[in-house]
């Protein structure tokens, strides 16, 4: 515990303690943020059963309006309430849109055109860009060391990226999914610098049906909302999207970004082409090298650099 001098109304110096907010345990992050990686990254595999049946966006509105009404439900039941602060629900809307209607929608059409660990791939992106805007925009330093993990966590990624692109890609594909990147940045800097007034279930509750409110519109225009193929296959992916990716990764999604620095919970998401390509090979039959290995190791240590020295984020 830190201590600060002060003077008391007779002019006497005195020392008093300064406390910190509780920090976790660098076990505890690591632990989390890899489960959060797991999870995060077995979306893609799913999705992709999923858009061969119905199509992106009408299968994400349906699974954000299921999963709202869960973590909604939830949330009532632990007595967190509605936020009631115009700041929260500017914040929540912008976070709902961004993370769930542009995101999520755009990687799932994203996944119509190319390959689910492709996409896990483009996905990996996002840390960079958070660590290069964190500074403008919520006033969050990224130090020599952290930028060295992130930079060593991107060699890997690109070290796995250069394995799969040998073929060739759909440059259209990539695009939506890098659009996608920096929708998820945005909603990103919005949960760290967000006052969202409840507990993380009610807001996870109200960003996933303003995503839902989001994406009707679009499948309504731009996509045939009957082309529905309905199947057990179809029925377990949908209910483990709406659950495990939609409620459970997305709660220690907010977790961990509130605990860490932004750029220190972004990092996890260099795991995305490990655990997206392996879950791709085996859910999909996507190839997989042994090349990867290397990238593997590269990411690992980045992200062990980026998380090693955790601290409160630094603001201007």
């Amino acid at each position: 515990m830190q201590s600060a001098a002060k003077r008391t109304s007779d002019g006497e110096s005195i020392t008093v303690p300064v406390t910190q907010g509780p920090q976790a345990a660098l076990w505890l992050v690591l632990v989390m943020g890899i489960a959060f990686a797991l999870i995060w990254s077995s979306a893609f595999s799913v999705a992709k059963i999923l858009v061969a049946h119905i199509p992106p966006f009408t299968v994400s509105a349906a699974r954000f309006a299921v999963a709202a009404a869960i973590a909604a439900t939830l949330a009532l039941a632990l007595g967190q309430k509605l936020p009631r602060s115009r700041a929260a629900w500017r914040a929540i809307i912008v976070l709902g849109l961004c993370q769930n209607t542009l995101y999520l929608g755009l990687f799932f059409t994203a996944m119509t055109r190319i390959p689910a660990g492709l996409a896990a791939i483009v996905a990996s992106a996002m840390p960079l860009v958070v660590a290069s805007l964190a500074p403008l925009t919520i006033g969050e330093r990224v130090g020599p060391v952290k930028a060295s993990g992130l930079a060593i966590g991107f060699a890997g990624v690109v070290w796995i990226m250069a394995t799969r692109i040998a073929g060739g890609i759909d440059l259209f594909g990539i695009g939506l999914a890098l659009a996608g990147v920096m929708a998820l940045t945005i909603a990103t800097l919005t949960v760290k610098s967000g006052n969202f007034g409840t507990g993380l279930l009610m807001v996870v509750a109200c960003q996933m049906m303003v995503g839902a409110l989001g994406c009707l519109p679009l499948a309504l225009i731009f996509e045939d909302v009957t082309a529905i193929d309905i199947n057990p296959e179809i029925v377990v992916a949908f209910i483990y999207q709406v659950a495990m990716p939609g409620i459970v990764a997305t709660l220690i999604w907010f977790w961990l970004v509130k605990t860490v620095t932004a750029a220190s919970a972004s990092a996890f998401h260099f795991l995305n082409p490990i655990f997206g390509v392996a879950i791709a090979w085996m859910l999909l039959g996507e190839p997989l090298s042994l090349r990867d290995t290397f990238g593997v190791a590269l990411v690992a240590i980045g992200i062990l650099v980026v998380n090693w020295r955790m601290r409160p984020a630094t603001r201007r």
